[in-house]
C-alpha cells in the first residue's frame, strides 16, 4: 500500500513538471515570434553650443590693506565695513606707546641741546661785548653767532624728537602733523575692519608686515578668479566672452571678458588646474559683493539656427556615422550622414537627412 501511494505521488509531481516546461516553451516561442518595433524621431532646427565651465569667485581687482605708521593701541575706529571713503580720510586713531629706551635717549638729547645752547649764548654775548669795545675782530663774532644759531636749531630738533617719541606728533614751520592717524591710501569701500578699540597694533617694518587696520577696495572694478581643467585651457584665449552665474543671485547672469590665463597649472584633486581671470562688466545700478561664488560659462564654439539631430539617433561603423530612415512600414534604409559641431546631446547635420525624415531610435526596441 505504501509503495503504491509513493508511486502515485511521484507520478503527480512528474505531470506538474512536464506541464510547467511546456508552458515555458510556449511563452518562449511566442516571444521569439514577436517582431521588434522602434520609435522614430526627426531632425529639427536649433542651436549647438559647445561650452566649458570654470568655478571661482568674484573679487575686487585691487584690495588694499591699510597699515598703521606707528605701533600702539587703537584709540578709536571711525569706519565700519560698507562705508565709502576717499583717499586721505581718517579711518582710525592709534595711541602711541613710547619705547622706554627711545624716550630716555630723546630726553638726554634734549638736555645736551639745552647745555650746548646756554654755552653758545654765553660765548656769543661775550664776543659781542668785546666787539663793541673794539678788542675783537668781527669774524670771531660771526663764528660764535653761527654756533648760536646751530645750537638753537639742535634744541628745536631735540624737542621735536621727544614729541614724536611721546605723542607721535611733529611740528615744523608752524604746522602740526600726526602719524597716529590711520588714513585711507585709496578711495573705495571698506570691506573689513579687523581691529577694535583697545587692540594693540604694530607698524610695518623690515621684520613684520604690520597689523591690518582696514581693507579698502574699489567695488566698481571687479574680476572673476577661477580655475579651469587642463583639457580645456588650450581652447581659451584672452578676449573671449564669458557669462557669470552667481550662486547667491538666482536667475541673473553677468557678462565678463577673459583677461588672463595662468602660464602654470596647479595640481588639485588629482587634476591640473589653471587659474583664469575675467573682467566683470557691471551696469551703473548693479552691485556685487566681494567673495561671491560664481561659475563662468565659456562658449568655445557655437552654431545658430542649423539642422540638428539628437545623439541617440546616430549609429557608427567602420565607414563613419549613419542613421536608419523609415521608408515603409517597419522598413528602414541605412543612410550616411555628414556631421558638424556636437555638444554631446545634439549634433549639427550638414547633409544626409531632412526634417521630414523619420529616423529610427535604434537603441529603444519595443516588442508587440
Amino acid at each position: 500500500m505504501k509503495d503504491g501511494k509513493v508511486m502515485v505521488l511521484l507520478a503527480g509531481v512528474l505531470v506538474v513538471l512536464l506541464g510547467t516546461l511546456y508552458t515555458l516553451k510556449q511563452l518562449r516561442d511566442q516571444e521569439m515570434e514577436a517582431e521588434a518595433t522602434f520609435a522614430t524621431d526627426q531632425a529639427f532646427m536649433g542651436d549647438v553650443v559647445v561650452q566649458t565651465m570654470a568655478s571661482g569667485s568674484v573679487q575686487p581687482r585691487q584690495e588694499i590693506l591699510i597699515k598703521p605708521q606707528v605701533s600702539g593701541i587703537v584709540r578709536e575706529v571711525m569706519v565700519e565695513p560698507g562705508d565709502v571713503v576717499a583717499e586721505g580720510d581718517v579711518l582710525a586713531e592709534v595711541m602711541l606707546v613710547p619705547d622706554v629706551a627711545a624716550w630716555s635717549n630723546a630726553e638726554s638729547r634734549l638736555a645736551r641741546a639745552q647745555i650746548t645752547l646756554e654755552d653758545a649764548e654765553t660765548n656769543h654775548n661775550r664776543n659781542a661785548d668785546l666787539l663793541e669795545r673794539g678788542v675783537l675782530a668781527p669774524t670771531e663774532v660771526q663764528r660764535t653767532g653761527l654756533a648760536l644759531k646751530q645750537a638753537r636749531e639742535e634744541l628745536f630738533s631735540a624737542e621735536d624728537n621727544l614729541r614724536i617719541v611721546q605723542e607721535g606728533v611733529t611740528a615744523r614751520g608752524g604746522n602740526s602733523a600726526s602719524n597716529t592717524s590711520v588714513r585711507a591710501t585709496v578711495s573705495g569701500m571698506v570691506l573689513e575692519v579687523p581691529v577694535k578699540k583697545g587692540n594693540s597694533v604694530i607698524e610695518a617694518n623690515n621684520f613684520n608686515e604690520g597689523t591690518t587696520m582696514a581693507t579698502v577696495a574699489d567695488m566698481s572694478d571687479l574680476q572673476f578668479v577661477g580655475k579651469i581643467d587642463e583639457s580645456e585651457v588650450e581652447k581659451l584665449h584672452e578676449g573671449m566672452n564669458l557669462r557669470l552665474t552667481i550662486g547667491a543671485i538666482e536667475g541673473s547672469q553677468f557678462p565678463a571678458t577673459l583677461e588672463h590665463i595662468a602660464p602654470k597649472g596647479v595640481a588639485e584633486g588629482g587634476a591640473i588646474q589653471f587659474e583664469v581671470k575675467a573682467a566683470v562688466m557691471l551696469e551703473d545700478h548693479q552691485f556685487l559683493r566681494a567673495g561671491y561664488s560664481a561659475t563662468a560659462q565659456v562658449v568655445l564654439d557655437e552654431r545658430k539656427d542649423v539642422l540638428v539631430l539628437n545623439e541617440r539617433l546616430l549609429q557608427y561603423d567602420e565607414s563613419g556615422a549613419y542613421v536608419e530612415v523609415l521608408v515603409a512600414s517597419d522598413t528602414y534604409e541605412k543612410r550616411r550622414i555628414e556631421l558638424g559641431l556636437s555638444d554631446g546631446m545634439r549634433t549639427e547635420i550638414l547633409s544626409g537627412v531632412s526634417m521630414t525624415d523619420e529616423i529610427k531610435v535604434w537603441n529603444q526596441p519595443r516588442y508587440e
